[in-house]
């Protein structure tokens, strides 16, 4: 059997029953390099030869860490979660209860989104905004299944399309240099564009969500929830310093076209600007790198299997064999690539750490097929941000669960997994498969 499907089929494998990602992948990676016909001496120097090749994306997570960490010690998000309480009320009355209702979602929506590209925190928002809210939510009698959608939209939707903060790393980082690595001739200004089209996927299904699935309201007890916050002074200083490094990061990463430089300098702004505590920027930098720590481990370790996977020249028999099996039908060929691309990223857990795999594939098979450059982004971009949604081990679905589960009444896989799942996996290989073929 090709050395390729066995060890993709064993990462998956180890990644379901729930061993470390990184394990996982270097294990993988072994027994592709012997099954493949190398020795042991040069698996182990292809995978070392390859971590290199995740060291910068590594490195802008830690650095992105850190902003973050420095944002949220800034008490900047804080205050937008306390000004969203305030509006929102502790006890809506019947009379503004539709009102509040879609303040509170947009406001929640809104913040996963920023969380992304504009205040790039990731999941830290969470805990900062979520949990103070949920009394309200009980009041309202929203689903919280919707709400775990809409936190996980925001979450993805906006790296698919958003060249900035976690869009940049994605779509520039990641999905555009593994095109390149791989064959692809492609050039920054398509990749947005190409993954277009499968995002309006994602849209569909937050629609389907809010209107459709999770309209009627879910009776849940009310409890209050009290949330332990930093005793922060929150002035015009903090906040005029907050946005300046705000600003000051966006524009560092569009002139020089580098995420670590621009999370840098707004650490350094945060750091050097005498709104944190002494006795909290000793700890800031290893929190930050702490919380992103797994992911850029996770996307070295890739780097290393997708380097011995080329060593073992696998990758060309693969492609040879799934052409004989499918014939010159393309529209079966993009199917089948976003399938497996699902079940890749439901075993890993992140998209980011999905294309240097499926890319050393991918790539090879959809130029044997004749798909343009546009339908290639879109084929590897749409099967790797497939399954984080509705991974139980992506962020995009931790995060959620996390929050809403402050109180006890929001399960993991009934509430957050199965309906992110549902709403956004399968819309995305519908919308995936359209841009591959017309493309």
């Amino acid at each position: 059997m090709n050395a390729v499907v066995i060890a993709v089929t064993l990462m998956l494998a180890l990644s379901l029953m729930r061993v470390n990602v990184v394990i996982a992948l270097t294990v993988s990676a072994l027994v592709a390099g012997l099954v493949g016909g190398l020795d042991i001496h040069q698996t182990i120097g292809a995978f070392n030869d390859g971590l290199g090749g995740g060291a910068q994306i590594a490195l802008s997570y830690a650095l992105l860490g850190a902003f973050a960490a420095a944002l949220s010690h800034s008490g900047l998000t804080t205050l937008i979660s306390h000004n969203i309480i305030k509006k929102v009320g502790k006890e809506p009355s019947s009379t503004n209860t539709l009102v509040v209702r879609w303040l509170l979602l947009a406001s929640i929506l809104l913040m996963a989104i920023s969380s992304q590209n504009i205040l790039p925190i990731h999941i830290a928002f969470i805990p900062i905004l979520i949990p103070p809210l949920l009394h309200v939510l009980s009041k309202l009698q929203i689903d919280r299944r919707l709400v775990a959608c809409i936190i996980t939209f925001g979450l993805v939707t906006t790296y698919m399309i958003l060249p900035i903060g976690f869009g940049g790393i994605f779509l520039n980082d990641i999905l555009l240099a593994n095109l390149n690595n791989n064959g692809l001739e492609a050039v920054k200004e398509q990749i947005p564009a190409a993954m277009l089209l499968p995002a309006l996927g994602m849209i569909a299904g937050l629609l389907t969500a809010v209107f459709i699935t999770y309209r009627k309201p879910r009776i849940y007890e009310a409890k209050d929830i009290t949330v332990e916050q930093e005793d922060i002074s929150i002035n015009k200083k903090t906040i005029l310093i907050s946005l300046v490094a705000i600003v000051a990061t966006l524009v560092v990463q569009l002139q020089t076209d580098s995420m670590i430089f621009g999370a840098l300098t707004g650490f350094i702004i945060f750091r050097f600007s005498g709104i944190i505590k002494p006795d909290v920027r000793q700890d800031m930098f290893n929190q930050g790198v702490l919380m992103m720590a797994n992911i850029g481990f996770i996307m070295i370790a890739a780097a290393g299997f997708a380097a011995v996977v080329k060593s073992t020249g696998e990758v060309s028999t693969l492609v040879a064999s799934l052409g004989d099996i499918i014939g010159d039908n393309k529209a079966l060929a993009a199917l089948l690539m976003l399938i497996v691309g699902l079940l890749i990223t439901m075993g890993i857990g992140s998209s980011f750490s999905t294309i240097p795999i499926i890319a050393t594939i991918y790539v090879p098979l959809a130029l044997t097929f004749g798909f343009s450059v546009a339908a290639t982004i879109a084929l590897v971009g749409t099967a790797a941000a497939l399954g984080d949604a509705g991974s139980p081990a992506s962020d995009s679905t931790l995060g959620p669960t996390a929050g809403l589960n402050a109180d006890g009444q929001h399960d993991h896989i009934r509430d957050s997994v199965i309906p992110t799942f549902i709403h956004y996996n399968i819309p995305l290989i519908a919308f995936g498969w359209i841009a591959a073929m017309v493309l």
